[in-house]
């Protein structure tokens, strides 16, 4: 056996024993700890989410239009800055019944040269849904398309989009808060576990490799 070949058995040895200074299952417990805070602060981040949309479906119900968009502001600001924190679609339903029953009331008072086809929608479609929803506004759209459109184009009601009402704030993949952090520090110490085992097993394979070789 040559001084090179002692030297470098000695150096892959020495490499293993450095290595195993740290254990793997010391790793596998600090992934399980910063697993657990990752997935608390995950779920705080989507607690907040919710408490921010349920103020704004408050202020949606009170009618408010400065309450009701700085709470928008406020849960777009929270889901765009933090992981776990998407709102999913929701819908400013009670806004969209104001404008709608403005709009209707208005275009009641008009007349047109079928009379005023407004109330005409009105009285057919109000004693079948006693709220200015969807619904309603599906049927009075209905009703007022079986008539021809008024001369006058400020009598023909247009009822607004429900597209306009929606919202659906996404949140980033990563962020750098708190979970985003513990996040961070599970990645690195998967690493360094996965890094631990493969530099073993190519330092194993290198002794082995070369034994057989003596």
């Amino acid at each position: 056996m040559g001084t090179d070949s002692v030297a470098d058995n000695r150096q892959v040895k020495k490499s293993i024993r450095q290595l195993q200074r740290v254990k793997t299952w010391q790793l596998v417990i600090l992934l399980i700890l910063f697993g657990f805070i990752a997935a608390t602060f995950l779920r705080l981040n989507n607690i907040g989410m919710v408490q921010r949309r349920t103020a704004v479906l408050s202020a949606d119900k009170s009618g408010d239009q400065a309450s009701i968009a700085n709470r928008l502001y406020d849960l777009q600001r929270h889901a765009s800055s933090h992981i776990n924190a998407g709102t999913g679609p929701f819908y400013l339903e009670n806004q969209y019944k104001r404008d709608t029953r403005k709009l209707i009331e208005k275009a009641k008072n008009a007349g047109g040269p079928n009379g005023n086809i407004n109330v005409k929608a009105d009285a057919v479609c109000k004693p079948r849904y006693n709220t200015y929803s969807q619904a309603y506004a599906q049927c009075f759209s209905d009703e007022l398309a079986k008539y021809p459109p008024a001369p006058d184009p400020a009598q023909n009601v247009k009822l607004p989009s429900t597209e306009l009402y929606r919202y659906d704030f996404a949140s980033p993949k990563w962020s750098p808060d708190f979970a985003g952090g513990a996040l961070a520090v599970c990645a690195i110490i998967v690493v360094l576990i996965l890094a631990r085992l493969i530099s073993l097993g190519i330092l194993s394979l290198m002794l082995r490799h070369h034994y057989r070789g003596v």
